[in-house]
């Protein structure tokens, strides 16, 4: 672990390994088989991190019991230096997870059938806080939880076939749910 080493600059721009991709988008009704799923993840991957002080969480929509979601399984994994991929990186990979991207602050592996994100930032990003705080708010809001799902419907409506663009498109509708929740929170 690099715990005490100085710290070494992030990536500088960002790298997605496979370049994009097309994929039918869809949102399907909660499956309450997701929390398995995860489950079934969070044990994989302590294990393939089992000697790093991490933490692992469930996150996105279908971490939210009732949410309809894209089934696809989000998971948040933070560490203490995202630089020190050494230390995170290579038993992620021989537990069969792939490296999708590595960007600033940020690195995503996922499963090979594509069902599974996981998330990796260092303890402390925004991004981490920003997840929490969504997905708790979507949890026990019923107002906010049909406003997004209600987003999300009328986006796989238009037809989306490039995740980022569908992601981007709800921007508006998650910072407004964020405030929200800030302003909840005192």
């Amino acid at each position: 672990m690099t715990t005490g080493m100085p710290r070494r600059p992030d990536v500088t721009d960002i790298d997605v390994i496979g370049g994009t991709e097309i994929r039918q988008l869809e949102v399907v009704d909660y499956d309450p088989g997701w929390a398995d799923t995860y489950g079934e993840h969070e044990e994989r991957l302590r294990t393939a991190l089992r000697d790093r002080d991490v933490a692992i969480e469930h996150i996105g929509s279908t971490s939210v019991p009732g949410l309809a979601a894209k089934p696809i399984i989000d998971i948040l994994v933070t560490v203490d230096d995202i630089t020190a991929e050494e230390d995170y990186l290579p038993g992620l990979l021989a537990a069969d997870y792939v490296l999708r991207v590595r960007e600033p602050g940020h690195r995503l592996v996922r499963t090979p059938a594509r069902d599974v994100h996981v998330h990796i930032y260092e303890k402390n990003h925004e991004a981490v806080t920003n997840y929490r705080l969504f997905r708790d708010r979507l949890r026990v809001d019923a107002g906010d939880r049909a406003l997004y799902a209600a987003t999300k419907q009328e986006l796989i409506q238009r037809g989306f076939d490039d995740m980022n663009a569908y992601s981007d498109a709800k921007t508006d509708v998650i910072a407004a749910i964020l405030r929200r929740a800030r302003a909840a929170q005192g």
